[in-house]
C-alpha cells in the first residue's frame, strides 16, 4: 500500500458471519475465467477494456440488466486540467484543500495528471464533449474548483453519454462477456488469498467462479439513506462482500451528500446538478432569502459539505422541508440543461421562471475498499476500482466531479494488471474453501414467522438519515449501531436466496461499517460533522481502517 498518513483501527464487537447465505463448495458448479469484473460502471468497463486490449479473456458481472449505475446518472461531468488557464497542479490543490487533509498525495498527483489523456481515451470510445471543434461550449465551474475545468457531454448528460459509450465498447468485444444473470454473493478465499466469487443465478441456484483476478467495481451505497440520489441497485454490496472476505476498508464515516436533491412528495429523489450553481442559479428559503450568503465566501459553490450542512440550517430555522433554486437568472437555461428542464417540467416546473424544491441527499461514498495506486487490495488476486474503492483520492470531502475522472485513471489501472495473474486457480483449491454451514442451522427460525424485507429496509433508511446523516452525534450513533447489529441478527435467521434480502444484507452490512466508523472519529471533518466534537483536530488526521474481526 502506498499511503502516507497514518491508519487506526474501528473495533466491531459483534460477530460477522463469513458468508451472505450457507453453501457447500463441492456440490455446486464451477465457471472458469482469467479476469472477473463484477460491477459495468465507469470504473468496472475501464476495467473490462483495458484487460480485453492486453490479450485477456474478460467475465463482467453486472446485476443490474440496464445497467443503472452511478455513471448513468451523472449530470455535471468529469473534471480535468485541459484548458491554457488551468493545470494539474492548480487541479491537485483544489482536490487536496476540499479534502481537509486526508488526501493521499501520490494518488492525487496521478489522478489529475493522468485526467487530459482520459478525456482523449474518453473521445476514442466515442464519447462527444460539448467543450470539442463541432460544440465548443465553455468549460463549467462546480463547487470547490478554483476555475472552470468540468466537462460536460450532452450538457446535463455525460454520465449517461459515458455510459453508452462504454457499455457499447463492452457489448462489442470479442473478448469480453457480459452476463447479467448473475449476482455475486461472496469472494471464495484460501489462505487470505481471492480465488474468485459465489454466485446467485437468477432461478435461485448458487454457483462458483473461480478467477486468476477478481475486481469489484459494485459502486455505491447510497440506498442506505432514505434521502439519496442514487439509483435503487446502490445498495453497497461490495462493501459487504470485501468484509466478509477479510479485506481492510477505510475512511467509510466519510459519506458526501449533494446539497440539491429534487424533494416533491411522493416522487423519486433526483439529482440537480451542481453545474446549475455554477451558472449562476443560487439557494433561497421560500422568503426569498440567499441561503449561503455569510456562510462561506464562495457562497453557492463552497464545498458540498458546507452547502448541505447550510441547507439543513435553513430549513431547521424556517420550519420548511427544503429549499429552492432559483436558475431564471441563467440565460439560455433549458437549452443548456435540457435533462434537468424536461424532468422539473414532468412535475409542472419551468426552471427558466419557477424555483425547483431541493433538499440535501446521500450521494457518493467517499470510503470503500482500500486499495493501492493499481487498485490491489491486501487480499491476493482481489482489486477494487470506483465507488467501492477507497483510493485516499477524496481525503474526507470529495471535489466536484472528480469521481468520474478517478474510476476512470484506476480502472484502467487495474485493467493493466489483468497479466499478472493470467489463469484461474485449480477446482482442487476448493478444498481449502470455509464454507462453515453449521450455523445456520442454529440459526433457523419458525416459517410461520416471516420478515418484512420492505418494512425493515425503509426503518434503516430512515434510521441513517436521521443518526448517521449530515449531523451525527455519539449517542445517536451507538444507538443505530445497536439496532443495526440487532436487525442483522434477525435477517440472518431467515436467509432468503432472492435479491430483496441480499439488498438488505448489504445494507446492513454498510450501515454497520458507516456507524461503527462514524463512531470512531471523534471530531468533524469535511463530509463527516459530530455535533458532540465540532472542531478539527490535528491528531485525528490519520484515516480509519475496518476489517472483519477472526
Amino acid at each position: 500500500m502506498t499511503w502516507t498518513l497514518p491508519s487506526a483501527d474501528v473495533e466491531i464487537e459483534a460477530p460477522q458471519p463469513r458468508y451472505a447465505l450457507p453453501f457447500r463448495p463441492r456440490v455446486l458448479p464451477i465457471l472458469r475465467w482469467p479476469y472477473v469484473v463484477v460491477g459495468a460502471g465507469a470504473a468496472g468497463a475501464a476495467a473490462a477494456l483495458t484487460a480485453a486490449a492486453e490479450g485477456v479473456e474478460v467475465l463482467v458481472l453486472d446485476k443490474s440488466p440496464c445497467g443503472d449505475s452511478n455513471t448513468r446518472w451523472a449530470q455535471g461531468g468529469i473534471a480535468a486540467a485541459v484548458s491554457p488557464e488551468d493545470s494539474v497542479e492548480l487541479h491537485g490543490r483544489d482536490t487536496r484543500e476540499v479534502g481537509c487533509g486526508l488526501c493521499e498525495p501520490e494518488v492525487v498527483e496521478r489522478v489529475v495528471a493522468e485526467g487530459p489523456e482520459t478525456i482523449r481515451w474518453l473521445e476514442g470510445m466515442g464519447v462527444s464533449f460539448d467543450q470539442g471543434s463541432r460544440r465548443p461550449e465553455p468549460l463549467t465551474r462546480e463547487g470547490g474548483h478554483s476555475l472552470s475545468r468540468v466537462l460536460s457531454a450532452g450538457g446535463d448528460a455525460t454520465g449517461l453519454a459515458i455510459h453508452r459509450a462504454l457499455t457499447g465498447r463492452l457489448r462489442g468485444d470479442p473478448r469480453i462477456t457480459v452476463r447479467s444473470d448473475l449476482r455475486v454473493l461472496d469472494l471464495l478465499t484460501v489462505e487470505g488469498a481471492c480465488l474468485g466469487c459465489l454466485c446467485l443465478e437468477e432461478r435461485g441456484g448458487l454457483l462458483l467462479v473461480l478467477a486468476g483476478t477478481t475486481v469489484l467495481a459494485t459502486g455505491a451505497t447510497g440506498q442506505l439513506f432514505r434521502e439519496t440520489t442514487n439509483p435503487v441497485g446502490a445498495t453497497g454490496d461490495g462493501l459487504g462482500i470485501a468484509f466478509r472476505a477479510g479485506a481492510v476498508l477505510a475512511d467509510l464515516e466519510f459519506v458526501q451528500f449533494h446539497p440539491t436533491t429534487l424533494y416533491i412528495a411522493g416522487a423519486a429523489r433526483v439529482l440537480i446538478s451542481e453545474a446549475l450553481r455554477g451558472a449562476g442559479a443560487r439557494l433561497v428559503d421560500r422568503h426569498g432569502r440567499p441561503v449561503m450568503e455569510g456562510v462561506h465566501e464562495d457562497l453557492d459553490l463552497a464545498p458540498r459539505d458546507i452547502v448541505s450542512r447550510a441547507i439543513l440550517d435553513r430549513m431547521v430555522e424556517i420550519d420548511d422541508t427544503n429549499v429552492y433554486l432559483d436558475a431564471s437568472r441563467v440565460s439560455g437555461v433549458q437549452e443548456r440543461f435540457p435533462r434537468i428542464a424536461r424532468m422539473c417540467a414532468s412535475f409542472g416546473i419551468d426552471i427558466s421562471k419557477d424555483p425547483i424544491p431541493v433538499r440535501p441527499g446521500a450521494h457518493y461514498m467517499i470510503g470503500g475498499i482500500r486499495t493501492d495506486l493499481d487498485g490491489r487490495t491486501d487480499l491476493p488476486g482481489l482489486l477494487a476500482c470506483g465507488e467501492a474503492a477507497a483510493t485516499g483520492l477524496h481525503g474526507a470531502n470529495r471535489l466536484a466531479s472528480n469521481s468520474l475522472l478517478e474510476a476512470l485513471v484506476l480502472g484502467r489501472a487495474a485493467g493493466r494488471l489483468a497479466g499478472e495473474r493470467p489463469e484461474p486457480p485449480e477446482p482442487g483449491l476448493l478444498k481449502g474453501v470455509d464454507d462453515d454451514p453449521e450455523h445456520w442451522r442454529e440459526a433457523a427460525a419458525p416459517e410461520d414467522l416471516p420478515l418484512n424485507f420492505d418494512d425493515m429496509l425503509y426503518s434503516l433508511k430512515s434510521l441513517m438519515w436521521r443518526q448517521a446523516g449530515l449531523v451525527r452525534e455519539g449517542w445517536q450513533l451507538k444507538d443505530a449501531l445497536s439496532k443495526v447489529e440487532f436487525w442483522q441478527r434477525v435477517l440472518r435467521s431467515r436467509p432468503s436466496p432472492t435479491a430483496a434480502y441480499l439488498d438488505l444484507a448489504s445494507l446492513l452490512q454498510a450501515g454497520l461499517l458507516v456507524c461503527a466508523s462514524a463512531l470512531w472519529r471523534r471530531e468533524s471533518r469535511g463530509t463527516h460533522f459530530r455535533r458532540d466534537f465540532p472542531g478539527s483536530e490535528p491528531a485525528w488526521l490519520r484515516h480509519s481502517r475496518i476489517r472483519r474481526p477472526e
